[in-house]
């Protein structure tokens, strides 16, 4: 767990920093204190609104014991057994089957889930599937990867508005060194922001597996969710490719790329994970 957050504060370090190497390209020594202020401005916002942010960008609306049914059951029942404090859960009216955890912490947490994955999981997999989501919140890896989904988007449009940016005493940059920098900051930063994700899967499949006591469930439900992904596409999630790693599985119709390109671990591999969990392997 230590050697898995070391990485995520690498990343993030990165992150920032990349920001500020953003604003030097474009604006030299003014425009990355001006970047840096900006980032530094970002994760303090993140940090306590991304979490409305990303709900209200999927139209999530909050259910409760009387309109959440089992739904709602399930994450109180599985929030108990982990000792954690009930999150918020939400529903989205979406056909993909998917789901996904966010919040600054976990007595700020939220949960979310799709009617397509209310539709298609047994009550078996959905439980294996909002273990899986409270183990994020138990790790904490809700404020993180709502923070870089946040942070990604911001890297993205300072490198659209990099033109804005004043030289100060330096000459302004070429149109060549502009374009670049306008095309390759948003694919380093989402590749730093996969990299954040992929670190954090497997652990939260582990933990899953331990709140429900059920590893075949997630495992189930992984594989369920996996084969009818790909054909449903998500409009919000390709509208807001940033917010693709928060999910349970990649949502976005193009699937997965082998290597940096995944946001997400190969499922084969994580069901192997789960399955040998069950066995009772390491």
């Amino acid at each position: 767990m230590l050697n898995n957050w070391l990485k995520t504060t690498l990343l993030m370090a990165a992150i920032m920093a990349l920001f500020g190497a953003v604003g030097m390209l474009l604006g030299g020594a003014q425009g990355m204190l001006l970047a840096l202020l900006f980032g530094g401005a970002m994760n303090v916002w993140a940090y306590w609104n991304s979490d409305k942010m990303v709900l209200r960008m999927y139209n999530a609306h909050e259910v409760d014991a009387g309109s959440g049914g089992e739904f709602y059951a399930v994450v109180r029942e599985l929030s108990q057994r982990a000792g954690l404090p009930m999150p918020r859960v939400y529903i989205i009216d979406e056909a993909q089957p998917n789901a996904f955890a966010t919040g600054r912490d976990p007595e700020h947490a939220a949960v979310a889930a799709t009617t397509g994955i209310l539709r298609m999981l047994s009550t078996r997999e959905l439980r294996g599937v909002m273990a899986h989501e409270l183990a994020h919140v138990r790790h904490r890896d809700i404020l993180i990867s709502t923070i870089s989904a946040t942070v990604a988007g911001a890297i993205s449009t300072l490198a659209q508005f990099g033109m804005l940016f004043g030289g100060g005493d330096r000459e302004r940059p070429n149109i060549v060194v502009q374009l670049a920098v306008m095309l390759l900051a948003p694919l380093a930063a989402m590749l730093i922001q996969m990299a954040i994700s992929r670190s954090r899967e497997f652990g939260a499949d582990r933990g899953g597996a331990e709140i429900s006591g059920d590893p075949e469930a997630l495992a189930s439900a992984l594989r369920k969710i996996e084969a009818y992904a790909r054909g449903t596409p998500m409009e919000t999630a390709e509208m807001h490719p940033e917010t693709a790693q928060m999910m349970i599985i990649n949502p976005l119709s193009g699937g997965d790329l082998q290597g940096l390109f995944r946001t997400h671990p190969a499922t084969e591999e994580r069901i192997r994970r789960l399955l040998e969990l069950a066995r009772g392997g390491a």
